[in-house]
């Protein structure tokens, strides 16, 4: 007898290639409207599925997956971050978790560069110019920004994407120096030309751009925290892609408003898409709506790992990219 095929629920419109290969291989129910789904509208659909496939603006909370029906046994979350999903609820449950790692790492890092280079030349300024048609032409002393080369680069957590940061800094001539719960191995930090930092407060006080490459977790909430903000260089730029929770939002936008900090470059909030109204249009900040990983490639790459976590999973296995509380 053929196997019964999984009931699959997908929370978010997926690129067509995506969604195209779940439903061959699924009773896929797919999303029509690309709005995240309401809290009622998850429940619903955790109730009488056998995988989840949801997205960051997914909150899988504890209570939520109290509800979930007894079918409900893979969360195959499209992304790597999984901060949104509560792991060890959901393992006491005897529902899997899995992720898509790793593939978003180039995206996320090219991102870095866009950001770091937009903040320190100037980029903003100059399109605003430009777009308001208000260029009086070519001055010696205009836009005046800092270059990359020779600069210091503090890299907060060199997991995959921090080395990917690394190894494009290193091409514009920047000094990696870097922060992480464990020291890399001293192969990897030579090919980086990289120094270590163990306190993270003398780091800080020493670069002239600092990337957050870091998760968020319990240990990392406001890890660069209004005191350790503080300890910057007034000449330093800030760049963030990787969670919004992980830096003091109130405590940035009070130094960048008073020229404490040269600039930031945000793609993630603290507060979701409720990114500071105050930085909004402050010429040294650029934000962008998370865009960090968002290339046609990258997307498709990961809906190939949820394609693979899930079948792996239908075929009796563990899925290759499951999470374990201990991970996150």
């Amino acid at each position: 007898m053929p196997q019964k095929r999984l009931s699959v629920v997908v929370t978010r419109r997926l690129p067509e290639a995506v969604e195209t290969r779940l439903s061959e291989l699924f009773n896929v129910t797919l999303r029509d409207s690309d709005a995240p789904m309401s809290r009622a509208e998850l429940a619903e659909a955790m109730a009488d599925c056998d995988v989840l496939v949801p997205t960051i603006t997914d909150q899988i909370d504890a209570g939520l997956i109290g509800q979930a029906g007894e079918r409900l046994k893979l969360i195959a979350n499209y992304g790597a971050g999984v901060d949104h999903i509560d792991v060890e609820t959901a393992r006491r449950r005897g529902i899997l978790v899995s992720n898509t790692p790793g593939v978003m790492t180039d995206d996320t890092a090219d991102m870095v560069m866009g950001l770091m280079l937009a903040v320190t030349r100037r980029v903003q300024e100059g399109l605003a110019v430009m777009q308001a048609g208000s260029w009086d032409g070519w001055a010696p002393n205009a836009f005046l920004g800092t270059r990359l080369g020779g600069k210091r680069l503090g890299i907060l957590g060199m997991g995959r994407i921090g080395q990917a940061v690394a190894k494009r800094a290193q091409a514009f001539g920047m000094q990696i120096h870097y922060h992480n719960r464990r020291r890399l191995r001293a192969e990897t930090e030579e090919a980086f030309e990289a120094t270590y930092w163990e306190s993270l407060d003398q780091m800080v006080a020493r670069m002239d751009v600092i990337s957050v490459n870091c998760p968020h977790t319990p240990s990392t909430f406001h890890l660069l925290n209004a005191r350790r903000l503080k300890l910057m260089k007034p000449s330093a730029v800030l760049v963030n892609t990787s969670r919004g929770e992980v830096i003091d939002d109130s405590a940035l936008t009070r130094m960048l408003k008073a020229g404490d900090l040269a600039g930031a470059g945000l793609d993630v909030y603290q507060h979701g898409i409720k990114g500071n109204p105050e930085l909004v249009n402050m010429p040294n900040v650029v934000m962008l709506p998370h865009m960090g990983s968002a290339t046609i490639e990258g997307r498709i790459e990961m809906g190939e790992k949820v394609l693979l976590n899930v079948k792996t999973f239908a075929d009796g296995h563990r899925p290759p990219d499951q999470v374990v509380p201990s991970m996150h």
